[in-house]
């Protein structure tokens, strides 16, 4: 293509292109250099360990240290592999609460809107209380720290995660305790992937930052409340009911239609036809037509005459 170099064929690394794209071919040209230096490492292993021990424990040596060596490589490139494909890392974090705390009694709820704020990208609720989970993926070498309390990302705050993470936990917190009718704390944690953590978890402006792993051991072992089994499934029901799916907020349904009119229905006075009378059962006491003749005759002194009712 006209204005490409006959030297550089468009290589995003290159030419530019996402943080992610660069990354990827750079790690990929690394490749050559990184099996080079295990090579070395594997050969030095086993030289020096078969002249000190033997020649078989040399080769045991050799193979124990490049597989080090490349399962340390593979995790740092697996660690960035959400931010690698421009995700948050809401999928992982999903797996990963799945087969910890939901098999351990607690609820979780996904992609739950939050009414006037963002989408929370997951609500765990169990017997130790109830978390406000946010993930975000960033570079490998980029740097999270806290200083005084506040967050930093390569040297810079960030206001506006923190009060928007902030703010939703409040808000879910005032909705989910008001459905429940008795108060609920919401506490906001955040899932990192990827980035260079000085240490974890830590909390910085109220918020509870860590790997996902190590964010579902802290929630573990720092319960905020004491639910029983019922109190979990009862709070778990007022988040379905207050934070919708999509925007659409679920109600109670009413009751079936038959049963609100029979219980509604007035009792109505029929009025009393012949057909009624001679279809329905008689609630009046018969009268004997023998009687009915013999009283007439007594009566008028002539043939007794009988009168249908």
């Amino acid at each position: 293509m006209l204005g490409d170099s006959i030297y550089i064929r468009g290589r995003e690394a290159f030419t530019g292109g996402s943080p992610q794209a660069v990354y990827e071919e750079l790690w990929q040209r690394g490749r050559k250099g990184r099996l080079r230096t295990r090579a070395i490492l594997a050969i030095a292993a086993l030289v020096l360990c078969g002249m000190l021990v033997n020649p078989v424990f040399g080769v045991v040596a050799a193979v124990l240290l490049a597989s080090a060596d490349a399962l340390v490589h593979w995790r740092l490139y697996n660690a960035s592999r959400v931010w690698r494909r421009g995700l948050r890392g809401v999928e992982r974090m999903d797996r990963t609460l799945r087969l910890t705390l939901e098999r351990r009694g607690h609820r979780v709820l996904h992609g739950r809107v939050v009414p006037g704020h963002e989408t929370a990208d997951e609500l765990v609720v169990g017997p130790g209380g109830a978390w406000l989970v946010h993930n975000e993926a960033w570079a490998p070498d980029a740097e999270i720290s806290h200083h005084g309390g506040r967050l930093f990302i390569d040297g810079r705050t960030q206001s506006k995660l923190v009060k928007g993470l902030t703010a939703r936990a409040a808000a879910a917190e005032r909705l989910i305790s008001e459905r429940y009718g008795a108060p609920v704390t919401v506490t906001p944690v955040l899932a990192v992937h990827g980035g260079k953590l000085a240490r974890s978890p830590f909390t910085a402006d109220g918020i509870v930052f860590a790997p996902p792993l190590r964010l579902v051991r802290w929630m573990r072992r720092n319960a905020t409340a004491e639910h029983s089994a019922e109190e979990v499934e009862a709070i778990a029901r007022a988040a379905v009911h207050s934070l919708p799916i999509g925007g659409r907020i679920m109600t109670d349904a009413p009751p079936p239609p038959s049963r609100v009119s029979v219980a509604k229905q007035p009792p109505s006075e029929t009025p009393v036809t012949a057909a009624s009378v001679t279809a329905g059962p008689v609630t009046a006491d018969p009268v004997e037509p023998a009687s009915a003749e013999v009283a007439a005759a007594e009566a008028g002194g002539g043939d007794a005459v009988t009168t249908a009712v």
